[in-house]
Parts: structure tokens; sequence; C-alpha cells
């Protein structure tokens, strides 16, 4: 019994696949559809792989379009090849002149053999019309890599127009990532240093509160929210606050 699956492909978590979905849906209702978020420059994908396994001759793999099966000419072309030759039908929704059975149903119009000296020309188209479809596929794989590497391009170009223009690009740098507990020590150090509301010396609150020198003192790092960025410490942030205070910002 001949399956019909659709693939839907996504290249992170933000991005959402309903549009694929409903696209596949629309043409194909009883496609059951196999989606994952992941990058498409690599074939190395759980869910293809474990979509591909299951595949038997005469099903069929519906994509909305070529970049979703690939994004990477190479592996592309040769998936392509091999599911053809196994006789899986693949269908680009947006690029209807790469699904396998456009060039099946050419080679399958040609002239039967007729056992004489005319079947060489005959194996020839038909060895001829099959390196014009692996042309075209190559092409179309290539320009799916293609418009990954332009649109890294552009961002990067983005980016230093956007600091050109004095746009800040990410997290400021000496930014304070607020924690509970960074508030708590921070509150504790200004009553009990002289530096501020007490009257102990630094190295007797860095004993007391159990905290290093150079938390207390200098830049460190933290990890907020996944990722890796620069905090002044308690100490520095609560000078700066006193400072911004007695010059009345």
């Amino acid at each position: 019994m001949e399956h019909i699956y659709g693939y839907v492909r996504v290249s992170t978590t933000k991005q959402k696949v309903e549009r694929q979905i409903a696209n596949i849906k629309k043409r194909y209702p009883t496609a059951i559809i196999f989606s994952e978020k992941y990058t498409g420059t690599t074939m190395d994908r759980p869910v293809w792989n474990k979509l591909i396994k299951g595949l038997k001759p005469t099903d069929t793999i519906v994509f909305d379009e070529v970049s979703r099966m690939s994004r990477t000419a190479e592996e592309g072309f040769e998936c392509y090849i091999d599911l053809f030759y196994k006789d899986i039908n693949l269908v680009f929704l947006k690029e209807e002149h790469l699904n396998t059975d456009v060039f099946k149903k050419a080679l399958r119009s040609n002239i039967q053999l007729t056992g004489t000296d005319v079947d060489i020309i005959l194996e020839a188209v038909d060895k001829y019309l099959m390196i014009v479809a692996k042309k075209q596929i190559e092409i179309a794989f290539q320009n799916a890599e293609q418009e990954v590497e332009y649109l890294h391009t552009r961002i990067k170009e983005g980016i230093v127009r956007a600091q050109m223009d004095g746009v800040q690009i990410g997290r400021a740098k000496g930014c304070t990532v607020e924690t509970k507990k960074s508030i708590e020590m921070k509150d504790k150090i200004i009553k009990m240093s002289k530096s501020f509301e007490g009257n102990l010396k630094d190295k007797e609150v860095i004993a007391i509160l159990g905290i290093a020198r150079n938390t207390f003192y200098h830049k460190d790092h933290c990890r907020a929210g996944g990722l890796r960025v620069n905090e002044y410490s308690v100490y520095t942030y609560c000078m700066g606050a006193i400072h911004r205070m007695a010059e009345g910002r």
C-alpha cells in the first residue's frame, strides 16, 4: 500500500511549521506529517532519518519547497538520486519541475526498444534525459544552499550597518544581570561594609558572606537565560549606584 508523507522543517525553535503543513495538507489531505526543527545544512536529522528508514517503494514524500529537504547541494542531490532509484516519489509544491514523477514520465514516454541498432539511439536518449534531470536537481539544491549563504551575508551586513549607526547589538558591556541572590547580596554588603552603611572592612565582609574576592571587586561571569554575559561585581554596582545618586542621576 502506497503511503503519502509530508515532511516539514524549520531551522530554529522560534520558527513555525504551520504554513508548510497547511500547504501540504491542502494538496494532500491524507498526508502523514513528519515535522522537525533542525538545520537543513545536514541530512543527518532525527525525524528525517526516521521517515526515510520506514519508506517502501512507491511511497511519496511531499515538501513545501526543495530547501525543506536540504540546504546542502551535495548531500541533497545525493539523497534525491538515492530515493529516485529506490522508487520513492518526491513532490515539491513550489518546484514541481523537480518532482521525481516528471522525470519518470519523461523516461517512460520514449519509444520502446526495437531489438535493432536503433536501440542504441533510444538508450542514449534515456541517458541524456537523466543527465539533464540530474543537472536541474543539482542546480536546485545549489540555489537552496546559496540562499543560506546570502542570508548570513545580509545579517552580517545588517549588524555592521547597525553598529555604524550607533545601535547596541546584544547586551551592553558591563551590564548587570539582576537575580534574587545578587540583590540580597548587595543589600548585605551595603549594610555591612564601611564603604557604605556598615563598619566592616572589605575582607571581613568577604569572609562573612563567603564570596570570592573577585566577585566582590572585579568583573565576573554568570549565566542568565543560557547566555554567558559580563556582569559587574556587587561592589562595583553599589559604588556606581552611590555615585549616580550623588550626581543626581
